[in-house]
């Protein structure tokens, strides 16, 4: 729900900060004193689209924050709600979040979410789960089939459960259907595409090039190009650590020993010692040495070898030239090939395989399809009659409200069916679509009626109309009244009113009170008002009977009998 709504500088309101109520809230005022400014500051964050026009005569940017609560929600959309605001780094504190907007003079719009800055399109996303704004221009929603079918689909929750299935199917046959379609279509390009793979796979597997190979090729090349400078070093290397009996000089072993020898012979601990460190570099000259012979064995003396290394070299430069820049992303080229060919199969029976599979998916979803319709057929009945039940009250005694369900063989996102929601002027009449049959002041009342009835989905929310009374007066504005008030016990109800006998139902009345200095741009505020103020307020609205004594009289009638009622709700 709503608890907090402060604005500046939109329109005549220059500064005005309202607390709200559970319940049900009324918003009166005389006509222009600025309660149009305050539905477009609802609006504004609710990421409507921002208009400069209405920043305040003289100022830079209007601005508009709302605190709202949405503890009350029920547990899966309270968790979405969290995790939208989560999902934008947005803070909550007890289940409330902040969120405002800002629009400047020259156009420029900023979002905020839980101290966030965030989209128009993020702040919608968040505020949309807590705040429905019916307004005059809003009523055409309720004219789009798809709305009729989403207001018809939360009316029953089985719908949701066999839709959630309808979809998981349909986008399995969708899969199956577009590869069959894919492969029957396109069958002479993907069959020369084939060719050209498996020419390519040929030729990579001729080769049949390893892992790193080209690396480790070009160490070998160089190598085998410089065997005799490699052999003069590695052998004078050689040599001089371990040089054979008939050689004239001592090798570094040679030595190495003789010095070893004299110091462990010596008797001092600390020349013994050192002989002992000698001794371990013996051993590690010796591995070197050892190391040196094998090096110089592995050292080619065939001719050949370079040649045949050279042509090797000369293959993997090839397959690098056609395919990738190195030897291992040539591999990973082949093994991608193998995956796409496997796409690429149309043989006959493949594709009377996949003609199968898509012919069973059609099937599970024509059958899951059929069901959703049956669900949607039996909620219609009801929703047919719990609204026209509420629109009888509602200055429609002889209306009703008709749900026709249609289907087709087309698999949609929400199923094969068309929902049109229809008005009966009268028993037997030919019931005729919405936009051909009531008038603004019946769609606002078929709205409420809607909203009544759909009102469990609605628990912990705030739902905003904007002259749902348009066009009523007398017995029929109680029972709006009436009507809003019982709403108002599943969620915050907020109604923009003209009609005394709905303002007497609020459990809180606020009002919009309007200055005018012929030196100055008009203002306007927001006052909540005591029990003695409604009674002058409601007396202003009928009829103008304000400072009179009848005017008082009806006004504590009014407030009176709705008191009864509400105490009884």
């Amino acid at each position: 729900m709503l608890v907090e709504l402060s604005i500046e500088n939109l329109g005549v309101l220059p500064s005005a900060t309202a607390s709200w109520a559970p319940g049900l809230t009324v918003l009166t005022g005389e006509t222009g004193a600025g309660k149009t400014f305050l539905l477009s500051g609802l609006k504004l964050i609710q990421g409507a689209r921002a208009d400069s026009s209405r920043v305040r005569e003289g100022q830079s940017q209007a601005f508009v924050e709302g605190i709202f609560d949405f503890s009350e929600i029920d547990d899966a959309d309270r968790a979405a709600i969290t995790d939208e605001i989560e999902n934008v780094g947005g803070d909550t504190e007890n289940n409330e979040v902040v969120v405002s907007r800002s629009v400047s003079s020259k156009g420029r719009s900023r979002a905020h979410v839980g101290g966030r800055t965030v989209t128009a399109g993020r702040l919608a996303a968040v505020v949309d789960n807590l705040l429905v704004i019916h307004g005059q221009n809003d009523q055409l929603r309720l004219l789009s089939t798809d709305q009729q079918r989403d207001a018809l689909d939360s009316f029953d929750p089985e719908i949701a459960t066999i839709k959630s299935r309808y979809q998981v199917l349909r986008d399995q046959w969708r899969s199956v259907t577009r590869e069959l379609t894919r492969r029957q279509q396109h069958r002479r390009e993907m069959a020369q595409e084939e060719d050209r793979l498996r020419f390519a796979l040929d030729e990579i597997e001729a080769v049949s090039p390893s892992p790193h190979e080209d690396e480790l090729l070009v160490d070998k090349v160089k190598r085998l190009q410089d065997v005799d400078s490699l052999r003069d070093s590695a052998g004078r290397a050689f040599q001089a650590l371990s040089s054979d009996d008939t050689e004239e000089t001592s090798s570094a072993i040679d030595l190495l020993g003789e010095a070893q020898s004299a110091l462990a012979s010596s008797g001092d601990s600390q020349l013994v010692n050192l002989g002992t460190q000698i001794h371990n570099l013996l051993e590690q000259v010796g591995d070197i040495s050892s190391d040196l012979s094998r090096y110089l064995g592995g050292l080619s003396s065939d001719p050949g070898e370079l040649d045949a290394a050279l042509q090797r070299q000369a293959q993997l430069n090839e397959l690098t030239r056609k395919y990738a820049a190195n030897i291992d992303a040539v591999l990973e080229w082949r093994d991608n090939a193998y995956k796409r060919l496997e796409s690429l199969d149309t043989s006959t029976e493949t594709i009377e395989k996949l003609a199968k599979e898509a012919e069973e998916a059609g099937t599970k979803t024509r059958e899951i399809a059929e069901k959703l319709t049956a669900a949607r057929r039996r909620a219609a009945r009801k929703l047919e009659q719990a609204v026209t039940e509420e629109m009888r009250g509602l200055a429609m005694p002889t209306s009703s409200l008709d749900i026709a369900v249609t289907t087709n063989t087309v698999f949609r996102k929400n199923g094969t069916d068309e929902v049109e929601f229809r008005l009966r002027s009268y028993d037997g009449a030919e019931p005729r679509p919405l936009t051909q049959a009531a008038s603004g002041g019946e769609l606002s009342r078929i709205m409420l009626a809607l909203e009544v009835v759909l009102s469990a989905e609605r628990r912990g929310t705030t739902i905003v109309f904007d002259e749902v009374d348009a066009g009523v007066g007398g017995r029929a504005g109680v029972e709006i009244g009436r009507r809003l008030m019982r709403l108002s016990r599943q969620c915050q109800v907020i109604v923009v009113t003209h009609l005394p006998q709905v303002a007497a139902f609020a459990d809180q009345h606020l009002v919009v009170t309007k200055s005018v200095d012929a030196s100055v741009a008009a203002t306007s505020g927001i006052k909540t008002l005591v029990e003695s103020e409604r009674v002058e307020e409601l007396a202003r609205m009928l009829a103008g009977l304000d400072h009179t004594d009848t005017g008082r009289a009806h006004a504590e009638e009014l407030l009176a009998t709705a008191a009864r009622e509400r105490s009884q709700a």
